[in-house]
C-alpha cells in the first residue's frame, strides 16, 4: 500500500492474469461490435488464459509473452492468429496501465509485426457479367437479384443483408444505408448501426440495380397481396434474415459452375470497387461510393489500381508543360517582331 502510495500505482498482487482477462472483456461487452467481442472473447478463453491466466498480473513479464510466441511459431501457428493474439493482450494491459493498476505493460514491446494482408481476388468485368448473367439464366431467385445489387453499389455483406424496404426509395433512385447485419458464428443475428458515420450515407442506384429491386418488390407483393413492402428486401419466407454463411455456399457454387476465381461476399465489394477504378472513375468519387471514412482508406487499399491513371497525370501534366512553353514562344516571337512601341504625343 506505501509503495502504492509513493509511485501511484496500486498492483494488486490477489489478481491473477485471468480474473483481470474476464473482467477487462465484461467491462468491453457494450463498447464492442457483437463480432468483435466474440473475437476476443476466443483469444482470451482459448489462449490467453490457459497460457497466461496462472500469473499473478504484476507478475507477467516480456519474456513470458516472447516465450509463447516462439512456442506458436514452432507449432506453425498463422501469423495472423498469433499477431491478433498479442494485440489482444497488449490492449487489456494498456487497460490496466492507464487505470494504474499495473506499472508497465510487459506486452507493449511484444506484438509481432503486422502480416501483409493477402491481395484480395477480383473479378474482371467480363467475369462479373458472366456470373449475373449465368444468375439470371439458371436461377432467376432472389440471390441473383441480391448479387446484382452488391456488385452494383459495392455495399457491404452485413448492409445488403439488413437492407429494409423503408430505407429503398425507388421513385428517387436511391437507397439509404441505416443498418448492418452481423452474425455470431453463423449463429445469433444481430442488427446494429453501421460501425462509422461516414457508412450510414445515400447510394444512388443504377438501371441494373434498379431492376433488380423492382424484380423483389414484385415477388413480395405478389407474396402479400394486400400489404405492403415492408421489412428486409433478402429475407427467408418468413421474413428472418438471410444467413451470412448460406449466402457464401452459394456464391461459392454458382462461381464453381462457370470455374470463375473463388472469391467471398466482401471481394463483390472489392470487384465493384476495383472495375470503378479501372473505368477512370476518380478515386475520390470512388472513395464517396464506397463511404470509406477517409480518403486515405480507399488508396491503401486500391492505389494498385491507380498504376494506369498515374501514367494519364504524367501525361497530362507533360502535356500542359509543353503547350505553355509554346504559348510562351509565340507571344515572346510577335512581340520582338512588332519592334518598339510609339512614344506618347
Amino acid at each position: 500500500m506505501l509503495d502504492g502510495e509513493l509511485r501511484g500505482v496500486y498492483e494488486d498482487r490477489r489478481v491473477t492474469v485471468a480474473s483481470f482477462l474476464r473482467q477487462w472483456l465484461e467491462a468491453k461487452k457494450e463498447e464492442l461490435a457483437p463480432n468483435t467481442y466474440a473475437g476476443y472473447a476466443a483469444c482470451v478463453e482459448r489462449d490467453l488464459i490457459p497460457a497466461f491466466g496462472h500469473y499473478r498480473l504484476p507478475d507477467l513479464r516480456p519474456k513470458h509473452i516472447a516465450r509463447w510466441i516462439a512456442a506458436q511459431r514452432k507449432a506453425k501457428r498463422g501469423k495472423v492468429t498469433v499477431y491478433r493474439i498479442v494485440s489482444t493482450l497488449r490492449n487489456a494491459l494498456n487497460t490496466a496501465v492507464r487505470s494504474w493498476g499495473l506499472r508497465y505493460n510487459p506486452a507493449k514491446h511484444s506484438v509481432p509485426a503486422r502480416p501483409r494482408a493477402a491481395e484480395r481476388t477480383c473479378w474482371t468485368p467480363d467475369q462479373a457479367a458472366t456470373f449475373l448473367r449465368h444468375g439470371a439464366e439458371q436461377y432467376a431467385d432472389q440471390l441473383t437479384d441480391l448479387f446484382e445489387v452488391m456488385l452494383g453499389t459495392g455495399m457491404r455483406r452485413g448492409e445488403i443483408l439488413a437492407l429494409h424496404w423503408s430505407d429503398v426509395h425507388l421513385m428517387d433512385r436511391k437507397l439509404y444505408v441505416r443498418w448492418t447485419l452481423a452474425a455470431i458464428d453463423n449463429g445469433k443475428i444481430h442488427l446494429r448501426e453501421p460501425k462509422t458515420e461516414a457508412s450510414r450515407a445515400w447510394i444512388s442506384l443504377s438501371p441494373r440495380v434498379m431492376a433488380a429491386l423492382h424484380r423483389q418488390a414484385a415477388l413480395q407483393m405478389n407474396a402479400h397481396p394486400e400489404g405492403r413492402l415492408e421489412g428486409l428486401v433478402f429475407a427467408r419466407p418468413d421474413g428472418t434474415p438471410l444467413r451470412p454463411q448460406w449466402v457464401l455456399d452459394q456464391l461459392r457454387k454458382r462461381t464453381a459452375e462457370l470455374d470463375l476465381p473463388r472469391i467471398g461476399l466482401h471481394d463483390l465489394r472489392h470487384t465493384a470497387a476495383s472495375i470503378m477504378i479501372a473505368e477512370g472513375i476518380p478515386i475520390a468519387i470512388a472513395s464517396k461510393t464506397l463511404r470509406h471514412s477517409t480518403l486515405a482508406i480507399t488508396i491503401n487499399l486500391y492505389g494498385h489500381l491507380l498504376k494506369d491513371s498515374a501514367d494519364e497525370a504524367v501525361k497530362a501534366l507533360s502535356a500542359a508543360l509543353d503547350q505553355a512553353d509554346v504559348q510562351q514562344r509565340v507571344t515572346r516571337t510577335g512581340s520582338e517582331s512588332a519592334g518598339p512601341l510609339p512614344l506618347a504625343a
